[in-house]
């Protein structure tokens, strides 16, 4: 289960306990679930090995209130370094040689080396079984957030994720670093309405060439581009080429336009796909 739903987020929980002794560790069964309030839930769950639960959830349920710090690629094997299972009353921060910063509206510290920080009130804490393994939904309301000015993009309101240089957990011992090739933009499909894949011409949603990715962006699309725009096409040089070159042999001549048009689409350009496409049409 735990290397099929990945990449997973960590958060970086760092708590307190009644009498003040800090707790910084660990967990990748979280995520965010609302945003007016702004919802964070993670699960300390409880050890598979013995059945015993976490200093996390003992100190949780001692004063509701925790900092879901976000860590990333510079700070990741100090992050890992805090879940080692040390003794109750063991600070992390000082094992893990990571910085404690005061919080302003929580008791437990926060990871001054995160390039964002959640000061949270709990909300509930939800167990699920008592056995080992059982999860313990901490459902938490963040009522405060710290973010490093260098991870802004350059509009200085949303984070730059080349900035942020996050990193997730994968099964076993292997987590993935948010950066280079691993980060893609997708137009999301909010306020058009695409045509959808079963409205594509058939000789399109049929390719052999174009796969199932490629057609969904084509079905994305909310207007085709218009018959003299698509004759226009034609007349560009790179067609001419394919057309000249192939011409003995229509099969591989449409074979050509589709891959055109795949390496369009992979580059963004889909309307310049949708001229290709409809030139064999």
């Amino acid at each position: 289960m735990l290397g099929a739903i990945a990449p997973r987020p960590i958060a970086f929980a760092s708590t307190v306990d009644k009498e003040g002794n800090v707790n910084l560790s660990p967990f990748s069964f979280f995520n965010c679930f609302g945003s007016n309030p702004p919802v964070l839930i993670f699960s300390p769950a409880r050890r598979v090995r013995d059945n015993t639960g976490k200093h996390t959830l003992d100190n949780v349920l001692e004063t509701d209130e925790v900092v879901i710090n976000i860590g990333n690629y510079a700070i990741v094997e100090q992050m890992s370094l805090a879940s080692t299972e040390y003794d109750k009353g063991v600070n992390e921060f000082v094992k893990s040689g990571l910085t404690p910063v005061a919080s302003t509206m929580v008791k437990p510290p926060r990871v001054a080396e995160a390039p964002a920080a959640f000061e949270c009130k709990v909300l509930e804490v939800k167990p699920i079984g008592d056995k080992g393994g059982a999860a313990n939904l901490v459902i938490c309301e963040a009522v405060l957030l710290h973010v490093h000015e260098e991870v802004f993009g350059t509009d200085g309101k949303s984070i730059d994720p080349f900035k942020l240089d996050a990193v997730a957990r994968l099964g076993g011992n292997w987590y993935l670093r948010a950066q280079g090739d691993c980060l893609f933009e997708l137009p999301k499909p909010l306020q058009n309405q695409g045509i959808g894949i079963d409205q594509l011409p058939a000789h399109i949603r049929q390719s052999p060439v174009l796969t199932g990715n490629n057609l969904a962006r084509l079905g994305n699309t909310t207007s085709l581009p218009t018959q003299e725009e698509v004759q226009a096409f034609t007349k560009e040089p790179l067609y001419a080429y394919l057309l000249h070159k192939h011409h003995d042999n229509p099969q591989e001549t449409e074979k050509q336009i589709h891959l055109l048009a795949q390496q369009f689409l992979e580059e963004g350009r889909v309307t310049e796909a949708w001229k290709a496409l409809l030139t064999l049409s």
